[in-house]
């Protein structure tokens, strides 16, 4: 009787090892646990990249390093683009301000010669150097440049600036 339960054993331990290796054959090859993250590298993110976005799972969840230089990206464009943007809305805003200043002939009101000679240096880009962003998103340097506006034009017309609020 001892004979046929070691022989038993020995017929069950074989068949679980043929099946583990796959009946005799070659295994299949092993599928690729890493995905490339597909993100356009020739232009800036939008929406549906983000959207689009697939991070493969690993033991511990997301792989932290791909989702670190993910965020790290897309904070750094994010930053970039909210800093052309108020840089661009700084200096629509000067020009704007300036050109309503100008009289019929096209020359400016007396007290804003300095502002406008300001303004033909500039570059079409910033105002006057490059526009950084804050800490709160807030714009430093193109909203001194439009505070000048009215310490320019002197105090009679913060006066007619007062009474037009």
């Amino acid at each position: 009787m001892f004979v046929v339960i070691v022989i038993a054993m020995a017929l069950v331990v074989g068949g679980a090892a043929v099946v583990a290796l796959g009946g005799g054959g070659t295994l299949p090859e092993a599928e690729h646990d890493r995905l490339a993250v597909r993100l356009p590298q020739d232009r800036a993110l939008n929406r549906t990249d983000v959207d689009e976005l697939r991070l493969p799972m690993a033991l511990r969840g997301y792989r932290m390093d791909e989702v670190d230089d993910l965020l790290d990206r897309l904070g750094a464009e994010l930053s970039l683009r909210d800093a052309r943007i108020a840089e661009l809305e700084a200096v629509g805003a000067v020009r704007g301000s300036v050109a309503a200043t100008e009289g019929a002939t096209g020359e400016p009101l007396p007290g804003l010669e300095s502002f406008t000679a300001v303004l033909e240096k500039a570059p079409q880009g910033p105002a006057t150097g490059e526009v950084t962003a804050d800490a709160e998103g807030g714009v430093t340097e193109a909203t001194d440049l439009v505070a000048d506006e009215d310490t320019a034009a002197g105090p009679a017309a913060a006066e007619r600036k007062g009474d037009r609020a």
